[in-house]
């Protein structure tokens, strides 16, 4: 069945699993699935939440089952079912522990690739690009899917996506420290996404997607430059297009569906979904062409909101924006910096957020993405008690679904 714009979402987080004693990855994946379910399989059904493995061990993944038409609940949802899971790793010794990055993991020694169903698959991907490194077993996300019904809805959802995402990183950075260092990233789980998949470019591309607009475009610009790119590699024909494509928004069009992808996880579901639901708002905001006209935003050319991206990547919501043309897509005519551009559209699109998540945006607007709170209470001290001491914290807040302040 194919949706109409903005009439159901999917959401999916995906959270680490640490021993709960010295917060060190915890590869039980496997064990959780099992306990909860009575036998390992690769998908639990959980009412109106899924439970899902990753590509490796120790990352679990809780998602919508199927498209939902609520979000002013779906935090919650996810809340209880982040507290099920708790329990059942305690069993283990173990917990759930949020934020887009292990800030003292070393992928090197620690990672292990999930060894059961899909098991093939994930194999493969760790031949051609040796998983082993952050930007394949560091990298907690939440992704956002949002369905078109046809190529004219597909048009104005993806010119809209296309240009809002350099500064989404503004609004969700989680993981500014890798290894107990600071990345001098607010963003480093974005920084090591644009280049996990170098040994063959096409699958990331600019991470901004094409300026592709219709579904033949598409496969033409993008889908067959990556079949052909893999095929010397996929010598058993067992790699999709869709999950191959790695820009930082995927067209779906097995499901009529555009993923978003560059978003942090952050400390809890209540932090999520207001940022799901502000994003989603914005969006509507520009498929209305209510500050700028469909055909300014197709204009953008994929490298000029790279280099957009890239610096939001970097210095997050502090980043300044100069350039004059990317501020009028917003109806913005000063220079700003990006938690500027955030605190203009959020006024404009306010009153069609629920209260609970206008609070939890309230925080992250004044206090900052997650990654300058985390460095602020850290306030320098990289030592790893220091650090433990806060993302027990950050563990905290995931537990009573509350936002972490410094």
């Amino acid at each position: 069945m194919a949706y109409q714009l903005f009439e159901v979402f999917g959401i999916e987080l995906e959270y680490m699993v640490v021993d709960a004693a010295n917060l060190k990855v915890s590869p039980i994946v496997d064990k959780l699935l099992t306990a909860k379910n009575g036998s390992l399989t690769s998908d639990v059904d959980n009412g109106a939440i899924e439970w899902s493995n990753e590509l490796v061990a120790h990352v679990v993944e809780l998602k919508t089952n199927g498209p939902a038409a609520d979000l002013d609940s779906l935090a919650e949802a996810f809340h209880e079912n982040i507290l099920e899971m708790n329990a059942l790793l305690e069993t283990f010794g173990a917990t759930l522990l949020p934020t887009a990055s292990h800030p003292l993991m070393d992928p090197t020694t620690e990672m292990q690739l999930w060894k059961h169903s899909y098991s093939k698959i994930y194999a493969l991907y760790n031949r051609i690009f040796d998983c082993k490194g952050h930007g394949w077993s560091n990298v907690q996300s939440m992704h956002i899917n949002l369905p078109f019904g046809n190529d004219s809805e597909f048009e104005k959802l993806h010119a809209a996506i296309r240009v809002l995402l350099p500064i989404i990183p503004g609004l969700s950075a989680s993981s500014p420290i890798f290894e107990g260092k600071n990345t001098g990233f607010k963003d480093a789980r974005m920084e090591v996404y644009k280049t996990n998949q170098k040994e063959i470019p096409v699958m990331a591309g600019k991470v901004i997607p094409e300026q592709v607009f219709s579904k033949s475009d598409y496969y033409k610009t993008i889908f067959e430059p990556i079949n052909s790119a893999i095929a010397p590699h996929d010598t058993e024909n067992i790699l999709d297009h869709h999950f191959l494509n790695s820009r930082g928004a995927i067209a779906r069009f097995d499901r009529n569906a555009i993923e978003i992808r560059v978003i942090d996880i952050q400390e809890c579901p209540k932090a999520d979904i207001a940022i799901a639901v502000l994003v989603i708002e914005v969006l509507k905001y520009f498929v209305a062409e209510k500050s700028v006209s469909l055909a300014k935003q197709k204009s953008w050319h994929e490298d000029d909101l790279f280099d957009l991206l890239n610096a939001v990547i970097k210095t997050g919501e502090e980043t300044v924006i100069y350039n004059q043309k990317y501020l009028s897509l917003f109806g913005i005519d000063t220079t700003s910096s990006v938690q500027q551009i955030w605190e203009t559209l959020y006024a404009r699109v306010k009153d069609g957020i629920s209260e609970d998540y206008q609070d939890a945006l309230a925080i992250i607007l004044k206090e900052g993405t997650l990654s300058t709170r985390i460095l602020k209470a850290l306030d320098g001290d990289y030592s790893q008690s220091a650090i433990q001491n806060v993302y027990r914290r950050l563990g905290h807040c995931l537990s009573t679904n509350t936002l972490f302040k410094p």
